[in-house]
C-alpha cells in the first residue's frame, strides 16, 4: 500500500480504485511506491514536505484515458490533483493541496499538434515544455519565437494556466492564449471559443467565439482538465536589440518605473522589461559567503562592496526592441533620452539580426530562447538551496514600486533574509517577485521562511495589495485577501465549483477554491 491514503477512503476501497486505474493506464503508469511518490513532494516546501503528500500518481496518455480515470474518481469520491509536468517550483511543484489526493500527471500527453507559421500559433498538449516547443520550431525552420518564462523546462500549458509570464512582446501568456480543449469532472469534453464549431477553421485565431467566453475560467481554477491549448507565437523580427541600464541608487526605483511606464504604454518598449534587484543579479554570479559570512540579512556595506566588485547596478533594467533596424534606432534613441535624466545611469545594448542568438545567459529569454538561469540562485545561501516566492501585483507607479520594495526588504531583514527580487513590467502593472531563499536542511531557516511569507502576505493585505499567485500552503490566505463584500468573489467561485464538480474530485483547495465535500479543510495543511 502507498504511505498515504486518500481522505475518507478505506484501504480496501483504494485498492479497488487503483486496480481500475491500472486497467485504464497500465501498471507502469500508476505510481504508489514511496520512492515513486517522492517525486511528487514539494522540493522547496517552507515546512514539512509530507504535509502535501500524494497517495498515488496516474499518468494517462489520452483524453479517453482521462475520462476513464474520472469515472473511477467519481465513483470512489477520490480527489485528483492535475499537473502538466509538475515543475511549478516555488509554488508547490507537483504536490497536491489536499494531502492524500491522487496526482494526475499529464506529462505523457506531449504532442505538438500543430504549428501554423502563416498565422503564428501552435496547438500543444500539457506535457510540452518551452524547450520542446522551441526545439520543434528551430528544427523545422519556423520563423516563430516562443515566449519562455524564467525556467524553460516548464509546461507551456501549465505556465499559461497559472497566468505565468515571459519577457518578449508576448510576455503575457494568458493574453496570448487562444482556444482550449477541456475535460470536465463528469468526463464531458468541450472546446472553447471557435473550437465549438465541429470543423472550425479559427479555433486558435479568435479568442471569444460566440456567446459567453470561458477560457479564463479554466485558468488558476479547479473547474476542468485542460488537454489542449492554443498559443500565439511571435513572428521572428528582422532584427532586435537587447539593452541594459544599470542604476546606482536604491531610490532610483521610483524614477525607473515612472520613466518606463509611458514607454510601455506607447509601445516604444513592447517587451516585459525586467527591473532586476542588484542582489538577484549578484546571486547568479556568486555565493553569499564570498561577501558576507554573518547571520541575518547582508548589511548595506557588504551589499555595496559586492555590487561594486561585480560591476552590478543596485537596479538593472533589461529591455528589448524588435523590428527593422531603422525602427530599432528610432526607439533606442527615445529610450536613451528618457533615462538620461537619471544620475549615474549606465546604458549598454547589443544588436542582433533576427536569426542570431544573443551572447550571455539571462538575456536569451528576451530573444525567445528558453534557459534555466533562474535556479542559479539556489546556491546563494549554501546547503540544500530552496526558494518560495512572494508575488504581489504592483501598480506601475514609482510610488507603489518603492513602497512594496521597502516593505518587503524591511520585513525580510527582520527574519534574517536578503532581498532577492525585482519587478517585471506589464503595461499598467508590475509583477513583483521576491524569493525567500533558504537551506531546506536547516530547520530554523525553513521555519523562518514560512513565518516571513505569512508576514508578507499580511503586510500586503494591509497595504491594499494582492498576490497573483501563491504557494500551496498559502492559497487560502491569498484568496482571503480578495475580501470585497465579505468574499463575494470566492463565493461565486465555489458556487461554480459545486455546479461543475458536485463530487469535489478536481483539485480541492486550488487557489483557495474548496468544493462542498472538502470545505471543512480550508486553512488546514
Amino acid at each position: 500500500m502507498p504511505p498515504t491514503l486518500p481522505p475518507k477512503l478505506s484501504a480496501a476501497q483504494f485498492d479497488r480504485a487503483l486496480a481500475g486505474w491500472r486497467a485504464v493506464v497500465g501498471d507502469s503508469h500508476v505510481v504508489t511506491s514511496a520512492a515513486g511518490l517522492a517525486a511528487y513532494l514539494d522540493p522547496f516546501a517552507p515546512g514539512e514536505r509530507a504535509a502535501f503528500s500524494a497517495s498515488a500518481a496516474l499518468l494517462p496518455a489520452s483524453v479517453d484515458e482521462i475520462r476513464a480515470v474520472l469515472r473511477i474518481a467519481n465513483q470512489y469520491r477520490i480527489p485528483l490533483w492535475t499537473v502538466s509536468t509538475g515543475r511549478n517550483f516555488a509554488y508547490g511543484g507537483a504536490a497536491p493541496r489536499l494531502a492524500g489526493s491522487v496526482v494526475l500527471d499529464l506529462q505523457r500527453m506531449n504532442r505538438i499538434i500543430e504549428v501554423n507559421e502563416t498565422l503564428a500559433y501552435a496547438l500543444v498538449e500539457p506535457g510540452v515544455s518551452y524547450f520542446d516547443l522551441y526545439a520543434h520550431l528551430r528544427d523545422n525552420g519556423y520563423k516563430l519565437w516562443v515566449d519562455p518564462p524564467a525556467a524553460g523546462w516548464g509546461s507551456v500549458v501549465g505556465n499559461t494556466l497559472e497566468r505565468g509570464f515571459g519577457y518578449t512582446a508576448y510576455g503575457d501568456h494568458a493574453a496570448t492564449q487562444c482556444g482550449m480543449e477541456v475535460v470536465l469532472a463528469n468526463g464531458d469534453v468541450l472546446r472553447t471559443g471557435m473550437g465549438g464549431i465541429e470543423i472550425g477553421t479559427a479555433w486558435q485565431l479568435y479568442q471569444p467565439g460566440y456567446g459567453p467566453s470561458f477560457d479564463a475560467m479554466f485558468m488558476q481554477s479547479n473547474y476542468g482538465i485542460v488537454t489542449k491549448l492554443g498559443v500565439w507565437l511571435m513572428p521572428a523580427p528582422p532584427a532586435y536589440l537587447l539593452g541594459e541600464i544599470q542604476f546606482r541608487h536604491e531610490a532610483d526605483l521610483e524614477t525607473i518605473v515612472d520613466i518606463l511606464r509611458p514607454l510601455r504604454l506607447d509601445e516604444t518598449i513592447r517587451n516585459h522589461a525586467v527591473i532586476e534587484g542588484g542582489l538577484r543579479r549578484a546571486a547568479g554570479l556568486s555565493a553569499r559567503q564570498q561577501w558576507y559570512e554573518g547571520t541575518g540579512a547582508m548589511p548595506e556595506s557588504a551589499l555595496a562592496a559586492m555590487l561594486a566588485k561585480l560591476d552590478v547596478g543596485r537596479w538593472n533594467l533589461h529591455f528589448a526592441l524588435y523590428g527593422t533596424p531603422e525602427l530599432i534606432d528610432a526607439r533606442y534613441a527615445i529610450v536613451q533620452r528618457a533615462f538620461a535624466r537619471v544620475p549615474q545611469a549606465r546604458l549598454s545594448a547589443a544588436r542582433y539580426a533576427g536569426d542570431a542568438q544573443p551572447t550571455g545567459g539571462g538575456d536569451r529569454n528576451l530573444a525567445g530562447i528558453p534557459a534555466m538561469s533562474a535556479f542559479r540562485m539556489l546556491d546563494w545561501r549554501g546547503g540544500a538551496g530552496a526558494h518560495v516566492d512572494f508575488s504581489p501585483v504592483c501598480p506601475a507607479t514609482g510610488r507603489d514600486a518603492l513602497r512594496q520594495y521597502t516593505m518587503v526588504k524591511a520585513r525580510a531583514a527582520e527574519y534574517g533574509f536578503d532581498y532577492y527580487g525585482g519587478f517585471t513590467a506589464g503595461v499598467r502593472h508590475l509583477h513583483h517577485i521576491f524569493a525567500v531563499i533558504f537551506d531546506r536542511d536547516d530547520a530554523n531557516q525553513v521555519e523562518l521562511a514560512g513565518e516571513l511569507l505569512r508576514s508578507l502576505m499580511s503586510d500586503a493585505r494591509a497595504a491594499g495589495y494582492g498576490e497573483y499567485r501563491a504557494h500551496l500552503a498559502y492559497m487560502d490566505f491569498a484568496a482571503a485577501q480578495y475580501s470585497f463584500n465579505d468574499g463575494a468573489l470566492l463565493r461565486l467561485s465555489e458556487t461554480i465549483k459545486d455546479a461543475l464538480d458536485p463530487n469535489g474530485i478536481l483539485a480541492p483547495g486550488k487557489q483557495g477554491i474548496w468544493p462542498a465535500a472538502w470545505r471543512d479543510r480550508r486553512g488546514y495543511t
